[in-house]
């Protein structure tokens, strides 16, 4: 008979969980008690990419079964998982919480990790997915981390990713001076976080992302781009830019992510990514490598970079290249100096004609 409830000793605590044998990846078979078992096998590392940071938890509380919908602000009604930004109700005691405002001028105590326990807990509502804010709960205003992301869009994958971060993106980091951590992020895409002086806001950092990938495009326009809408991007590798937009998260070192053999985003060397393949790092291989080699990102935190190099090159970009600014989020309040939010294929004038001079949409 299945056990109702374990208890899994996390540090000084005693972590519960519920129907420990309960099924969250079919094709494979890993359960609930696996899932918790793992996070706590990786506990430092992930603990390390989410200390004292908000954190949004993505539950999957029925698993990742064929089907499963994970609800989106548009569609919230009837998905199977969810985002999670508030601290849910009965949490116990010891699991603290961070207050942040949304870019909507509303606010949320979110969870706040200061120990593995807290997340084993988290996984065991079905928590997937950890995605920290690219702040401390000392100071929520100022960000102090870059993110770097890489995402394939369709007719690239990852290899085309790979061949981005360690062509242009390390180049220019090296030029910077700028140390850069990189993982996986376990799908197609390649993450580069840069530690950075937390005296910015968040426009700064993302224009200073921006800046970023302009130049990482401009050596390589064939492989990248920044262009935000879809249908400009082509077959090329995206530099998503508004990742360090207020409000946008990225999915952590060593999270899980809801795909049927349960893949997870990977910190890797540089000198390991040339070689390294997304579906390799899973629940199943992650906790042996862990205890193998330790975590590739264990000196992130040992220096924060300036800014002002990058900042610098935002005000060349504008002022020689005559570069303004790029849409927003949809969900964004709309930004001083941001162009319209309106995809270039439906853009027209009072006319009705196409404003990228093809005629009439």
């Amino acid at each position: 008979m299945a056990a109702p409830s374990i208890e899994i000793p996390v540090g000084d605590r005693l972590v519960r969980v519920s129907n420990p044998d309960k099924v969250y990846f079919p094709q494979t078979g890993y359960t609930k008690r696996r899932l918790v078992e793992y996070f706590v096998s990786v506990g430092e590392g992930i603990l390390r990419a989410t200390r004292d940071r908000p954190t949004t938890l993505e539950r999957w509380p029925g698993g990742v079964f064929e089907g499963a919908r994970l609800a989106t602000r548009g569609d919230p009604r009837g998905a199977d998982a969810f985002y999670q930004k508030r601290l849910p109700k009965g949490a116990p005691g010891w699991v603290e919480s961070a207050r942040i405002d949304f870019p909507s001028g509303r606010s949320a105590d979110e969870v706040c990790p200061t120990e593995v326990a807290v997340i084993a807990w988290a996984a065991n509502l079905g928590t997937l997915t950890f995605h920290p804010w690219p702040v401390r709960r000392a100071d929520v205003d100022h960000p102090d981390e870059l993110r770097i992301d890489l995402d394939p869009q369709p007719g690239t994958g990852f290899a085309d990713a790979v061949r981005v971060a360690l062509g242009p993106v390390r180049d220019l980091l090296d030029e910077l001076g700028y140390t850069g951590f990189v993982k996986t992020s376990g799908k197609a895409g390649v993450h580069v976080y840069v530690r950075i002086e937390p005296r910015w806001t968040f426009t700064d950092v993302r224009r200073a992302a921006l800046a970023f990938g302009r130049e990482v495009e401009r050596r390589a326009p064939d492989l990248v781009t920044t262009k935000w809408w879809k249908e400009e991007r082509g077959e090329q590798v995206f530099i998503d830019f508004n990742q360090n937009a207020r409000d946008r998260t990225i999915a952590s070192a060593y999270s899980v992510r809801p795909l049927p053999h349960a893949p997870v985003s990977a910190p890797v060397a540089w000198d390991e990514l040339a070689d390294a393949a997304p579906e390799d790092f899973t629940i199943a291989t992650m906790p042996a490598r862990f205890a193998e080699i330790g975590d590739p990102h264990a000196a992130i935190d040992e220096r924060a970079f300036s800014l002002e190099p990058l900042l610098e090159m935002a005000a060349r970009d504008e002022r020689d290249r005559g570069l303004g600014d790029m849409p927003y989020p949809p969900n964004h309040p709309k930004m001083p100096g941001e162009p319209k939010r309106v995809q270039p294929s439906k853009d027209t004038d009072r006319s009705g004609r196409r404003r990228d001079g093809k005629g009439k949409s």
